[in-house]
């Protein structure tokens, strides 16, 4: 057989875990509050533990803890305290060498970019440098539709000296976001101090044309798609039937360059 020298090195795929809001919600949990899923960290640690645990066991050594709604807007009071015993949770219910994620997501809503704060720059601090104390591994800005804040994001989270991806969503019907428009809410968080860029919370049959765009800025980058529309941002139809046909998708994503792999809402 002829050996090949030169041949192009496979490059090395990181599996990311999947949505914590969606299991939390299929487990029985009540997600209607004005909390969503961040009351779980206090109200259902064993079911948030069992999640976490369960995407370890599928394959998964990033962890993004549930911080997603853990914030002073959304949380109130509590909000430090729940934050902390998410990230603790992570870290408790994963392998030691396996990676936990701290999410920072929009201050308002993830689909309607018109509604970002003028000024989010406080909040977002606040949010990283309780992450950072919290013990997370690496600050995820996650499901931004809006470029300016989500470069603020990463700004603050970057002054914390923690490793810094970003996410970027164009909504369940790709609309939020042209491919051109994501790929320069990129570039300009990689100014900031981003080290890898990704999209998420697309529908998968949308999710390719993203991730060329991202390909493109030669940096680490990936995918994490959603099932499809959501009616209601809680009813989750599908583009897919099954676990095979996401995998299928995400096969495209990384022939297309990338490297970071993993799920979101309704997968």
């Amino acid at each position: 057989m002829k050996r090949l020298l030169h041949a192009d090195p496979v490059p090395r795929v990181v599996i990311l875990d999947g949505p914590i809001g969606t299991e939390l919600g299929r487990l029985g949990l009540d997600l209607q509050s004005k909390w969503w899923s961040a009351a779980a960290a206090e109200q259902h640690p064993q079911t948030l533990a069992r999640i976490h645990r369960a995407y370890a066991d599928a394959g998964a050594t990033v962890h993004t803890a549930n911080t997603f709604r853990t914030t002073p807007r959304a949380a109130g009071d509590p909000w430090r305290q729940w934050l902390k015993t998410s990230v603790e949770i992570a870290h408790a219910s994963v392998p030691a060498h396996h990676r936990v994620a701290g999410s920072i997501a929009p201050l308002e809503d993830c689909y309607q970019p018109k509604r970002s704060p003028e000024n989010p720059r406080g909040e977002h601090r606040a949010m990283a440098n309780a992450l950072a104390e919290a013990g997370v591994d690496l600050i995820l800005c996650e499901t931004f539709p809006h470029a300016e804040e989500a470069r603020i994001a990463v700004e603050e989270s970057v002054a914390t000296g923690l490793e810094t991806w970003v996410a970027f969503t164009a909504g369940p019907s790709g609309d939020l976001m042209s491919p051109s428009d994501m790929q320069a809410a990129a570039q300009s968080a990689l100014d900031a101090g981003a080290s890898a860029v990704m999209v998420n919370c697309v529908a998968a049959s949308r999710t390719l044309v993203y991730v060329h765009a991202l390909a493109q800025l030669g940096v680490p980058c990936g995918a994490y798609a959603n099932a499809g529309s959501a009616d209601g941002g809680s009813t989750w139809g599908t583009d897919f039937s099954d676990a095979p046909a996401y995998v299928q998708y995400a096969q495209h994503w990384v022939e297309a360059g990338a490297t970071l792999i993993g799920s979101c809402c309704g997968t």
